[in-house]
């Protein structure tokens, strides 16, 4: 961790010229960190045992492939439990205990307020992809790539491939941890998680919990890719000063960002076919967006989830809502350095897989 660390400030202090960010945002992590460290080691004296983790269903897919919705939908309405961002931040539950009257005031100076909201609205008391609770814990993952090392003069993609460097089965044995201790917290039976790294090792989660439900949520990359890099970009706008930096710095960071997502893709589908039959669901985005009511009944049987009767009710609002919903989410594929038909040729096997995908 010193040396993710290490390079990181380097990074930032050499390459974007932000030499003060590191000290203050290190200090503050390596506070929590220690906070944490303390407060899971209370936890079992004073919580007990936290309850084991039994049929957890994960979500997959890229950003912006209507992940988010779909995980805040079955979390609001109780089909399973997500984990809050604050959670992730502090998983022990006695730290949480202390930290949750306070969440207010931490939001002042959180992170996700960088987010522009018409790209993808977020706080800490949100539900939100498992992929920040690596970046809270070990300083690593997906996240570390896309926001700091993708700008470094030596790319270093190779540290997050696992084909290179193979973390899913650490990465999944904190999950476990945290997952279970979120269960604790907020007083539900089945965890909800978006773990998206997990898309280049989706085999890693059966490993890990052989009575896994994946669902993988899957949209045209077109749309997808430079959505998703207008939401890494947006936040980097408002911790880096992003567009202000050199050309040639962008579009460095801009071609291993869109490599790193067209990975994504590829690795998931890669694995798809060697999956455990009957555990692994694929939801494409034209079915979710024109026929959810169908969709939802499909994903809860599938779930093993029979729907009371506000659940039917909030699917059927929830599809009318669909089908006249537009994203006020704008991106110019031009300023990223792409083209439809890079895309649509670095990506040929998704759509020759889906071809409906197509928008």
């Amino acid at each position: 961790m010193l040396r993710r660390l290490l390079r990181t400030w380097r990074i930032l202090a050499l390459v974007l010229r932000r030499p003060l960010l590191p000290a203050i945002r290190g200090a503050a992590l390596g506070l929590v960190w220690t906070v944490n460290q303390l407060g899971l080691r209370l936890d079992p004296l004073i919580w007990g045992p936290p309850p084991p983790i039994r049929r957890p269903i994960l979500i997959l897919g890229n950003p912006r492939s209507g992940t988010t919705f779909l995980h805040r939908f079955l979390h609001q309405h109780r089909v399973a439990t997500g984990v809050p961002l604050w959670r992730m931040l502090f998983p022990s539950l006695t730290v949480g205990a202390l930290v949750r009257p306070l969440l207010p005031l931490l939001e002042r100076v959180s992170p996700a307020r960088h987010h522009a909201a018409t790209a993808h609205k977020t706080s800490l008391t949100a539900v939100e992809t498992d992929e920040a609770a690596l970046l809270f814990r070990f300083f690593d993952g997906f996240f570390l790539y896309a926001f700091f090392w993708a700008f470094d003069e030596e790319d270093a993609m190779d540290q997050f491939d696992p084909r290179v460097r193979d973390t899913s089965a650490r990465d999944l044995s904190w999950w476990r941890t945290l997952w279970s201790r979120t269960l604790a917290g907020e007083g539900g039976a089945r965890i909800l998680a978006k773990p998206f790294s997990l898309n280049a090792r989706p085999d890693a989660i059966f490993e890990a919990f052989p009575d896994a439900k994946v669902l993988y949520l899957v949209r045209d990359p077109v749309a997808t890719i430079p959505s998703g890099m207008s939401l890494v970009t947006s936040a980097l706008q408002g911790s880096v000063g992003f567009w202000q930096q050199p050309e040639a710095l962008r579009q460095r960071h801009m071609e291993r960002l869109y490599r790193g997502l067209t990975m994504l893709y590829t690795r998931f589908l890669e694995h798809l076919d060697s999956l455990p039959r009957g555990q692994v669901m694929v939801v494409t985005y034209p079915r979710m967006m024109g026929d959810f009511e169908g969709l939802m009944e499909e994903v809860l049987a599938f779930l093993e989830v029979e729907p009371d009767a506000a659940l039917r009710q909030a699917i059927a609002d929830r599809a009318a809502a669909q089908r006249q919903w537009k994203s006020g989410h704008r991106y110019d594929l031009e300023r990223f350095g792409l083209t439809e038909e890079r895309i649509r040729q670095d990506l040929a096997d998704v759509y020759r897989r889906w071809p409906e995908l197509v928008e």
